[in-house]
């Protein structure tokens, strides 16, 4: 057995470890122990839990409303990784500079950037959203629906299958805005797969979330070094957290890009 003197040593380096990462405890319980503990009891998922929240509390037709309502519930009652409030105005006033025309959204989730971007968008602009889980998609197709937003097309696949077909199956040209918010790891694959898709031009702009954390090293470093873009890291806290810090990419492109072929 370990002797009380020894046992005792180690209580101020776990006090240390503790304090210096509790906001990460936090979130573990948060994200991940309390979502496990409501799946078994409710029967349903996080996300649909969020959607009969907002179909409870929101105002029907009312982007405004819509975000609001998740953003109470991603903060009061569970943790669900959208982009979130501080973050979402960095996405609004971005959208609002730029004016785009055609975006790709990859990632949707469930439905909250697909309405904070739908709502930022100029009259006559159309946005492309991708979501391959069926079960989230089913669910984003609600939300922008009950914030009044009908034109908005959802493609349910995977991003690395639906961006070499949106010449040939969505008729696209351009892109003047892309929207990443998948899985971290798709960002460089798919970043890759736009550059040669010839949908990008000079001027297009591509933002990207959480890569700081959880974070996606390669996509920085390919953007670091490609020449392709200028580029800033937007920095913040982690959505719906307190001391975990987070940031947005922001790449706008400066050269023509090479397209594949």
């Amino acid at each position: 057995m370990v002797s009380p003197a020894i046992a005792l040593a180690f209580v101020p380096l776990l006090l240390t470890v503790i304090i210096r990462y509790r906001f990460y405890f936090v979130l573990l319980y948060r994200a991940v122990l309390v979502r496990i503990w409501k799946d078994c009891v409710s029967g349903l998922s996080r996300e649909e839990r969020a959607y009969q929240y907002v179909l409870t509390h929101a105002t029907p037709g009312d982007p405004d409303s819509i975000l609001d309502t998740f953003d109470n519930w991603c903060s009061k009652v569970e943790f669900i990784s959208n982009i979130g409030p501080k973050k979402g105005k960095i996405l609004d006033r971005l959208l609002m500079e730029q004016s785009p025309l055609v975006v790709l959204e990859l990632g949707a989730h469930c439905g909250y950037s697909t309405v904070r971007i739908a709502r930022a968008l100029p009259l006559g602009a159309r946005l492309y959203s991708v979501e391959m889980d069926q079960r989230n998609a089913a669910i984003t197709e609600k939300i922008i629906r009950l914030a009044g937003f009908d034109d908005d097309t959802l493609i349910v696949n995977p991003s690395d299958e639906v961006i070499p077909r949106l010449q040939s199956d969505y008729g696209l040209e351009r892109l003047d805005f892309v929207f990443m918010d998948h899985w971290k790891k798709c960002y460089l694959p798919d970043l890759q797969m736009l550059e040669g898709s010839g949908l990008l031009g000079k001027g297009s702009v591509i933002v990207a979330d959480n890569v700081l954390f959880p974070g996606a090293p390669k996509f920085l470093r390919h953007i670091r070094k490609s020449g392709l873009y200028e580029w800033k890291i937007h920095r913040a806290t982690l959505e719906y957290s307190k001391g975990i810090r987070d940031g947005m990419a922001e790449l706008q492109i400066s050269l023509p890009v090479p397209s594949a072929g």
